[in-house]
């Protein structure tokens, strides 16, 4: 995976047309470096980061937030437990 796949803009996307998309798909671009805006680490050292209009998330920050959200209940679903150690587990690898 390229650097540039891990990132996932929600920037502009419902002002895209699908003539916009398809020319975008056949460029070739430069790997964009983007940080994520909680913890400044590039997308070059995260699995995925999520672009926002402003913002950037990566996928560690993001499961951080999901786990205290689930975890501030004290009681998380054993499904909701699965899912967190699965990606524990493949991030820590």
């Amino acid at each position: 995976m390229t650097d540039s796949e891990k990132i996932v803009s929600l920037k502009n996307a419902r002002n895209k047309t699908k003539e916009a998309k398809s020319k975008e798909n056949n460029e070739t671009k430069q790997p964009e470096l983007v940080y994520c805006s909680f913890c400044g680490r590039p997308n070059t050292k995260v699995a995925k980061m999520v672009q926002g209009p402003g913002v950037n998330i990566c996928s560690e920050c993001t499961m951080i937030a999901v786990q205290y959200l689930i975890l501030e209940d004290k009681l998380p679903s054993g499904e909701a437990q699965r899912i967190l150690d699965i990606f524990w587990s493949k991030i820590n690898k």
